[in-house]
This record gives C-alpha cells, sequence and structure tokens, in this order.
C-alpha cells in the first residue's frame, strides 16, 4: 500500500522558515518523479517543485531562490525547505508521487497535505 506523508507544516513569521517532510511507504522514490504543490485559501492547487527519476529540479517562479526541494531515496523521504516566507506562501502543501520517473504527467499518488500559514 502507498503512502505518503507530510509533516512539518505550522505558523511561521514572514521571512522565517520551515522544512517540509514527505515520508513515503510502499513506493520507490529513487524512480518516481516526486513534487510538492500547495493550494491558498479559494485558490487552484498549483505545483511548487517537482524533482524526477533523473534529479531534474524544477520550481515555480514565485519560489525560485527561496525554495529547496530534495530526496533521500534510500530513506524514502523527499524535502522542502522553505526560507525567506512571504504570506503568499500560505496554503496546504500536498505531496505527490509518480506516475512516472518524469514529470510531465499528472500525479499518481498524494499524500493527505500540511498547512502553512505565514503571517506578516
Amino acid at each position: 500500500q502507498v503512502q505518503l506523508v507530510e509533516s512539518g507544516g505550522g505558523s511561521v513569521q514572514a521571512g522565517g522558515s520551515l522544512r517540509l517532510t514527505c515520508a513515503v511507504s510502499g513506493y520507490r522514490v529513487s524512480v518516481n518523479c516526486m513534487r510538492w504543490w500547495r493550494q491558498a485559501p479559494g485558490k487552484e492547487r498549483e505545483i511548487v517543485a517537482s524533482i524526477d527519476a533523473f534529479d531534474t529540479i524544477d520550481y515555480a517562479d514565485s519560489v525560485k531562490g527561496r525554495f529547496t526541494i530534495s530526496k533521500d531515496s534510500a530513506r524514502k523521504y523527499v524535502y522542502l525547505q522553505m526560507d525567506s516566507l512571504k504570506p503568499e506562501d500560505t496554503g496546504t502543501y500536498f505531496c505527490t508521487g509518480g506516475p512516472s520517473g518524469m514529470c510531465n504527467t499528472p500525479p499518481e499518488y498524494w499524500g493527505q497535505g500540511t498547512q502553512v500559514t505565514v503571517f506578516s
């Protein structure tokens, strides 16, 4: 059974940092596209960052230079380091996996999400 469980969310003042962790079970992080998405209240879900099976990384323009995605394939963790947080980064953050090593199709698996609130 595939499970993706996010943790590390919370409330932080603008300019602060948070590190999100996605713990993956029943799934091979090393050979699948792993992504972080977010959804702000009243807005559509949007991609934040992705890392594919070849370790090619991509970021949304809004987080470039501030967020860093990484993975520990052996321990099956995917991380999102978020620095210089802004109030507009507030939302629920989701970890997703698959469906293949390339990040060019919709995800196969979703976590339940973790809430990030950035206050000014």
